[in-house]
C-alpha cells in the first residue's frame, strides 16, 4: 500500500499543466475529455491541476484523444510513473501539515529559492538544537516531544538539497532581529551562527543581514519565500505562511510585487561581505 499523498510532487504538477496544454491543442473541452474517460469534468480537472496521481489507464485514453504518437505517449507514461512516486518527505505525512508538504515538493525543485526572514534563522540553514528550541516554542501543546524529534528530522534532511550536485541558489536576507532573538542557551546560538558563517561559503549562498540602523524596508509585512524553476510548465512561485496555513501565489502580478520588494531588500540591505563580518562579530559576542 502506499503511503498517503499529502501534496503532489513538482512532476505531477508539470505534466498536469503539459496535459491541459495538450487537451486545448486538441481542441477538446474538459467535458468532452471527461466522455472519453466516463468521469465527471471535475475529475480532468483535478488531474490537470494535479490534486490527484495521473491513473496510467486514464492517461493513455487522453494521450490518445489528444493525437499524441505512440512513442510520445509512451515517454509522457514513463514521467507519469515516476511522478506518482511519493516524494521523499511523505514518509512524514503524520507529523508535516499538508500546506506545508507543497513547499517542501517545491523547494527541491527550484532553481533559485529567495527567502525574506524576519523573525528566525531559515529552516534550510538551522542547526538541529535551533530548530528544535523553534520547533518546540511553536508546538502551542499541538505535537508532543517525539513529533518534534521527527519535525527536526525533516528539517535536517531537507537541508541535503544545498550541497547536492544540482543545488538550487539560495539568496535570504533576514532582519536583525533574527540574529539577536535567543533560542536555547548562549551555545546553541553560538554553534548557529558558525552554521551561517559556513553557509556563507558555499558557492551557491548569498545571506544578507538588514540591520537595525538601516531603517524600514517594504517587507516588513511578513517573511515569504520566492521559489524559481528550471522547467517552463512551472511559473515563479511565492509562498507566504501565516499562524494556521500557507498561501502560494503564481499569478504575475503578485509574484512581481514580491520581487520588486525582495529586490529593494537586498539593495537595502548589508553586502554579503559585510554580513559575514556581522556574523563573526556577533559570534565574538556570543
Amino acid at each position: 500500500m502506499s503511503e498517503p499523498r499529502s501534496a503532489p510532487t513538482v512532476g505531477q504538477v508539470v505534466l498536469g499543466r503539459r496535459l491541459l496544454d495538450l487537451r486545448e491543442r486538441a481542441g477538446l473541452r474538459r467535458e468532452e475529455a471527461a466522455r472519453i474517460l466516463r468521469v465527471a469534468p471535475a475529475t480532468v480537472r483535478r488531474m490537470e491541476t494535479a490534486e490527484v496521481g495521473l491513473k496510467i489507464p486514464y492517461l493513455q485514453l487522453l494521450l490518445k484523444a489528444y493525437g499524441v504518437s505512440d512513442d510520445e505517449a509512451e515517454g509522457f507514461v514513463r514521467l507519469a510513473e515516476e511522478a506518482n512516486r511519493p516524494g521523499w518527505w511523505q514518509r512524514f505525512h503524520d507529523v508535516l501539515p499538508g500546506w506545508f508538504s507543497m513547499h517542501v515538493s517545491l523547494e527541491g525543485a527550484a532553481s533559485l529559492i529567495r527567502q525574506y526572514e524576519p523573525h528566525f534563522i531559515p529552516g534550510l540553514l538551522q542547526t538541529e538544537d535551533y530548530a528544535r528550541g523553534v520547533l518546540t516554542s511553536g508546538a502551542v501543546g499541538q505535537a508532543r516531544p517525539e513529533d518534534i524529534e521527527r519535525l527536526v528530522d525533516l528539517r535536517m534532511r531537507r537541508q541535503d538539497l544545498l550541497t547536492r550536485p544540482d543545488a538550487p541558489r539560495l539568496w535570504v536576507v533576514m532582519d536583525e532581529t533574527v540574529l539577536r532573538r535567543p533560542v536555547g542557551c548562549p551555545e546553541v546560538m553560538r554553534a548557529q551562527i558558525g552554521t551561517l558563517i559556513d553557509a556563507t561559503r558555499l558557492p551557491n549562498v548569498t545571506l544578507q543581514v538588514a540591520p537595525f540602523a538601516n531603517g524600514p524596508h517594504p517587507g516588513t509585512y511578513g517573511p515569504f519565500v520566492l521559489f524559481r524553476f528550471a522547467v517552463p510548465e512551472l511559473p515563479d512561485m511565492v509562498y507566504s505562511e501565516y499562524l494556521t496555513g500557507a498561501v502560494y501565489l503564481d499569478a504575475r502580478t503578485e509574484v512581481a510585487t514580491h520581487l520588486e520588494v525582495m529586490d529593494r531588500m537586498a539593495a537595502q540591505a548589508a553586502t554579503a561581505h559585510r554580513t559575514k563580518e556581522i556574523l563573526e562579530d556577533l559570534r565574538k559576542e556570543l
